[in-house]
């Protein structure tokens, strides 16, 4: 589960062709933080799941690995 965790916020920033630099930007922190949570070496904070979840307007839930539908919640 965690592995599929790590790949979605990588498979997101792919398909979006983004570079780390900017998502780690509009994170306020330095790329190779970021770098850390997209290979599964740190832990990435609850703060962290929320922007990203906001930024690629998808579910948390959906980051997490517990579902396969991406969809955000309703008023999101």
């Amino acid at each position: 589960m965690i592995w599929l965790y790590f790949r979605r916020i990588y498979d997101l920033r792919e398909d979006h062709d983004i570079k780390q630099k900017v998502v780690a930007a509009y994170l306020g922190m330095d790329p190779t933080v970021y770098r850390r949570y997209e290979k599964g070496i740190r832990a990435v904070p609850v703060e962290v799941v929320i922007k990203l979840a906001d930024y690629y307007k998808v579910s948390t839930d959906y980051l997490l690995g517990r579902t396969d539908d991406p969809t955000p919640p309703r008023g999101r």
